[in-house]
């Protein structure tokens, strides 16, 4: 019985990618005879399979009976080709954690919110504990604060409008007016730095970086004590985002 039920999945599945490239050779649609016959498939088992991919968001019949790919299977070539992107790059953030024995972190800016990336860390470079997200915090890390500072003022208003500026620690900036301030006059610029803003013992760097339009930054966290070395850090960076921009702005 295993023997026989086996081959049959893999059947199923081999016939249910046919269809898949069937429908994407169709932008505007094909009925689901047009497909069957392109995949070389029985109609009936065309219709069966259809209405499985349509009922899981892989297929999306329109209202004149074609059939498109569906948003899930859209969301899946775009994080596939999310995927492709960061492999260009790991391999320069890791040589990034190494030379310097710093977790090293990428964000981007996306829907209007900063949403982490990537992050390579290790035995000898612990990454920051993420006791806030992201999304809550960008006011009070130098990644979250590097995209701050690249945005156009009705981005920024926009974005300080919808999040609260919470005090993470003592040293957290809660004032807007000051914020901006700090951004626009920060000695390291285009650098910012978190200087135990976000976690006590723990200082940050970050630089701005893109993929395309969209604006991000690569930043590395270390231990207070070390805080000595973030000019040399911040030196480094500044090549380093050039080059992580180069390999993200390359056409897959």
């Amino acid at each position: 019985m295993g023997a026989h039920n086996g081959p049959t999945l893999i059947t199923s599945v081999q016939r249910a990618f046919r269809l898949l490239e069937a429908a994407s050779a169709h932008e505007n649609g094909a009925p689901a005879k047009q497909l069957a016959r392109e995949a070389g498939l029985p109609l009936a088992t065309a219709y069966h399979l259809l209405r499985t991919l349509a009922h899981d968001g892989y297929i999306r019949k329109l209202d004149d009976g074609g059939f498109v790919l569906g948003d899930k299977l859209q969301a899946l070539q775009t994080a596939g080709r999310d995927q492709t992107l960061l492999s260009r790059v790991r391999p320069t953030l890791a040589a990034l954690r190494d030379e310097f024995a710093t977790a090293t972190y990428l964000t981007f800016y996306e829907d209007g919110e900063i949403r982490v990336a990537e992050i390579v860390d290790g035995p000898r470079a612990p990454r920051v504990d993420l006791w806030v997200g992201f999304q809550d915090a960008g006011h009070a890390t130098a990644l979250g604060k590097s995209v701050l500072r690249e945005l156009d003022d009705e981005s920024r208003k926009e974005y300080l409008s919808r999040h609260t500026l919470n005090d993470l620690t003592p040293r957290t900036i809660t004032s807007p007016a000051e914020l901006l301030r700090r951004l626009d006059s920060s000695p390291v610029a285009p650098a910012v730095t978190d200087l135990e803003e976000y976690a006590l013992g723990t200082v940050c760097v970050a630089v701005p970086v893109y993929s395309g339009d969209t604006l991000g930054a690569l930043g590395v966290s270390l231990p207070v004590d070390r805080l000595s070395r973030i000019e040399e850090i911040r030196a480094r960076l500044l090549p380093t985002a050039s080059r992580v921009t180069r390999s993200l702005s390359l056409t897959i």
